[in-house]
């Protein structure tokens, strides 16, 4: 195997949720401060962190470690509860599962991934996205409101587990993935299944930007080339 560790984003470059994360939020909010949901901010590339606490000061309330914990584990149990529906309503891009399968043996593959862990894990098993991915060695959207600390904890755990690698690959669909790949001198893939287009990725500064990953010659040879 290639001493290769990649690292996927999984919303708009694995799986495409429709719009169901701002549902969970105004649920979240009802059942945990009484509030109804007047107001979202942009999801793509943030992590849960940086999301969460937006959320409440745009409905008047602070961000308390214990509220955000409560609004965190109404997340979670609204993405287990939706396992079985996710893909009524969403998706998995093209060409991610073959993707995922195709560098099965040839390189470590986790998540950075603005999501909570447990969110993740829901999500991907709902489309049978998971396994392939190592969940413990990722970097999840709890930890910081930073996504590049997200990637600098993922190539942490991982190089504990499995000693250091010969290169690390970030894998999504915005401007912050590119960021924070770039931070710690990752090579930054960009999918413009996403928000962005071909040319803002390039322009913040991606290594390679793919259509989508349903050229699986293309992506291995992103990865690995």
């Amino acid at each position: 195997m290639d001493k290769r560790l990649v690292l996927w984003d999984i919303d708009q470059t694995l799986i495409d949720t429709r719009g169901t994360g701002r549902d969970w939020y105004a649920q979240v909010l009802a059942d945990v401060a009484g509030v109804t949901m007047t107001g979202m901010p942009a999801l793509f590339g943030r992590t849960e962190l940086a999301i969460t606490s937006e959320v409440l000061r745009l409905h008047g309330i602070e961000p308390e470690p214990d509220v955000v914990r409560r609004v965190w584990a109404g997340l979670v149990a609204a993405a287990e509860r939706a396992v079985t529906t996710l893909p009524e309503r969403g998706l998995a891009l093209p060409g991610a599962a073959a993707a995922l399968e195709a560098l099965r043996g040839r390189a470590v593959q986790s998540l950075v991934t603005g999501n909570l862990r447990e969110v993740a894990w829901h999500k991907l098993v709902a489309f049978g996205l998971h396994e392939h991915l190592d969940f413990e060695i990722g970097g999840y959207g709890s930890l910081s409101a930073h996504r590049p600390d997200l990637v600098a904890h993922a190539v942490a755990q991982a190089t504990a587990r499995h000693s250091p690698f010969e290169a690390v690959v970030v894998i999504g669909d915005t401007p912050h993935d590119i960021d924070a790949a770039l931070a710690h001198g990752a090579t930054a893939i960009a999918v413009a299944t996403g928000r962005y287009d071909a040319e803002s990725l390039r322009e913040a500064g991606a290594h390679v930007v793919l259509p989508d990953l349903a050229d699986t010659t293309a992506v291995l040879t992103a990865v690995l080339g």
